[in-house]
C-alpha cells in the first residue's frame, strides 16, 4: 500500500516562485540581454517552508 505525502506549504515571502531572473541593463556581444538568477532568502529557492516537527529538537 503506497504511502501519500502531505504537501509542504508554500513559501510565504515568494508565493511558490523561489528563482528569478533579472536584467542587468547590459547586453551580450550578440544582443542578448544579461540576466542573473535571484533565489529566495526565505526558503533557500526551495518555494517551500518547512513545518515545525521537521526541524530537530536539541537535547532530545
Amino acid at each position: 500500500m503506497p504511502q501519500h505525502t502531505l504537501p509542504r506549504p508554500i513559501c510565504g515571502h515568494c508565493d511558490g516562485f523561489p528563482t528569478v531572473s533579472i536584467t542587468t541593463g547590459t547586453r551580450t556581444p550578440d544582443g542578448q540581454r544579461k540576466t542573473i538568477a535571484a533565489h529566495c532568502p526565505a526558503c533557500q529557492g526551495t518555494g517551500h517552508t518547512t513545518t515545525a516537527r521537521a526541524h530537530s529538537r536539541i537535547g532530545a
